[in-house]
Parts: C-alpha cells; structure tokens; sequence
C-alpha cells in the first residue's frame, strides 16, 4: 500500500517512515519564527512540514468567536482575536512553501473548511490533511474529492463507520488517501495510544497508515512504527513555555532532532522478513554452534556408532545437526579423542 505524489514522493511499504513535522500554529502568527522553524526542521531530517488553515469568521458561531478567551493573553481576549493572530495569509504561505522546497521538504497543511481547502489547493500543493474534528464535515470532503488532491486523514474520537463513510467517498472518486491513527487527547500517556489500530486500519482500509501522536514522550510513536506505521506526524514548537495553542505537548527543536533519529534507528531495527545468518553473527556461530567431536580415539577402519561421538563447539566442523550423517562410515585414518570431525577423516561404511 502506497501513495505516490505528484513531486515522487512515495508513502507507504517498503518506504522510509515519511516522518512530519506539524508546525501547526505554533508559530503564534510569525512568519519569521516559522521560517526558522522550516529551516530548524530540515536540519532535523524530516520530510515535510505541515500548517494549518481556517476561515476564522466562519469557523464557529459569532458568540463563541466573541466571548471572552484568557487562555493566550498576548494573543488575543476572544476566541477571534485568538484565532486570528495565528492564521497567515495565501502570500505568506507561498513564501513559506518556497522555502520549505527550497530545503528539500514537501509542504502541506490541514484544512478545516472549505474556503481554505480552496485557497490551499491555490498553492499548488501536492498534499492535503483533514484534521480529526473535521473527518465527518462531509462538505469538506465532497470539497476535497472535488479537488482531487491526494488527502491524509486523522481519525482520532472517530467511530469506524465514521471513518468508513470518509474514506468511501474518497474511494468512489478514485482519490488518493492516507490514514492517519490518533488519540485526540492533548497531550496523552501511552496507555491511550491503542496502537494495534493502525495494523486493523490497514487491513480494513487497504491504505498507507500513520500515526499522529500527541504524547509527549516518544515511547507510543517508536513503537508504531514495529505496529506498521508508515508515517509520523508530531507538533514542534520553538519554545514549549509560548502562550498559544499545541506548544505544551510540541517537541522542541533539539527533540525533534533526536526524535528523527530515534525513528531512524527503530525502522531500522525492524529489518526485513529475510532470515539469513549475517557476516557479524558467523563470527559467534563459528565460536559457539556445536560440531560433531570423537568421545574417545577411533582406530582406523572402525565403523563408526553413535557411542563414539558427541558434540563441542566450536562450529568449524561436521554441524552437530549432522550427527547421524557420521554414523555408519568408516574411520579412513586413527582419529584422536576429542577432536573435530570433518569429511577428510570419513569414508564410506561396509
């Protein structure tokens, strides 16, 4: 299973794990800080850099966007002015979209509306992702299968019919998507990562599956990627003490750099389904596997019997697997006690 880009970017089996670093909001509305996160996020190695994008007067009910917010203070006193001091402009996401390819990244960004899947496809982006809250906003998704942009979807506090209905529109329109697992706690412990979802997903949806992962730890995300994960998604941040949305639970820049090579070192340790004896380990099988050894001298011509042999290491000789292979034959010169038997010393019985 696999979701191939129109830049060649492939997602899925048999792929690297196509890690993402969610910028979100946390830039509190500064393209410079954002700038310096594109960029402190190529260093770390990721693959792409995700935003976000919504119609803030559209996004809820005007009493809800105007009643008073304290959580953010140097954002904003309302929900609106909250809201709006973190969105940027179509302008300012072409600058950073230039920059993000310009470092070798892939750019996209959650939508959470229709307005903004429109703007956003203005950019020419060779991916979209649907945020958990807005998997069942079905204008959004007749939006989306409109645009034909390939899609990935979170499906976190999502029931399986749910994500069926999403993820069969997407089908009868032949467009390309991806699912993402999430826990849509914030942040959550590992206990609530109910990993073994993201095998089921795959199996049930016949997608590339990821994980969006809002603990704060790395232990749920390096151990999705041994349940199948093929992406990684987590918030980053420039400093986890800013006022504004997702910081608390981002990782921080230096986290991010050795979240990467954690996740690196994990795929790695999953190796493949090929079973093979490495140059490495045929160092220690020589040393410790057991071989076929005389349990006390065999004069010449002696037909040979199991009470005549046992098995030693070292692993140079006749395998001990090999033991009955010896007996039978006959004893082509005197064999001293307790040495290694080899096919030179044999020959055939009577």
């Amino acid at each position: 299973m696999q979701l191939e880009l129109k830049n060649g970017t492939v997602i899925g089996d048999d792929r690297p794990v196509f890690i993402v670093a969610e910028i979100g909001l946390c830039h509190n509305g500064s393209e410079e800080q954002a700038m310096e996160m594109i960029r402190r996020s190529a260093e770390a190695g990721v693959d792409a850099v995700k935003f976000q994008k919504r119609d803030v007067p559209n996004l809820t009910t005007r009493e809800l966007l105007d009643a008073p917010d304290e959580r953010f203070p140097t954002l904003g006193r309302t929900y609106r002015e909250i809201r709006e001091a973190v969105e940027f402009d179509l302008d300012t996401y072409e600058r950073l979209k230039s920059l993000a390819e310009s470092l070798g990244l892939l750019f996209f960004a959650s939508v959470f509306d229709e307005k903004s899947a429109h703007e956003m496809a203005e950019l020419d982006l060779h991916l979209l992702k649907i945020a958990s809250h807005v998997l069942t906003r079905k204008p959004l998704i007749e939006k989306l299968c409109d645009l034909g942009i390939p899609t990935l979807a979170s499906t976190g506090m999502a029931y399986l019919d749910e994500i069926d209905e999403t993820t069969a529109a997407f089908r009868a329109v032949g467009l390309l998507h991806g699912l993402f697992h999430c826990v849509s706690i914030y942040p959550h412990a590992a206990d609530r990562a109910n990993l073994r979802m993201i095998r089921y997903m795959q199996e049930r949806y016949q997608v590339p599956v990821g994980y969006s992962c809002h603990e704060i730890a790395n232990t749920s995300s390096l151990l999705s990627i041994a349940a199948g994960a093929c992406m990684l998604e987590r918030h980053v941040t420039l400093d986890r003490s800013a006022d504004g949305f997702d910081h608390k639970f981002a990782l921080d820049m230096p986290g991010l750099a050795e979240f990467v090579s954690q996740v690196r070192e994990a795929e790695a340790a999953m190796g493949s389904i090929e079973k093979t004896v490495s140059e490495e380990e045929w160092v220690t099988r020589k040393k410790y596997h057991c071989s076929v050894v005389s349990r006390c001298a065999i004069p010449e011509g002696t037909v040979i019997d199991r009470q005549l042999l046992t098995v030693k290491n070292p692993g140079t000789g006749i395998p001990a697997r090999r033991i009955d292979d010896v007996v039978g034959q006959r004893a082509r010169i005197d064999i001293p006690e307790d040495v290694l038997l080899d096919n030179e010393m044999l020959e055939p019985g009577i």
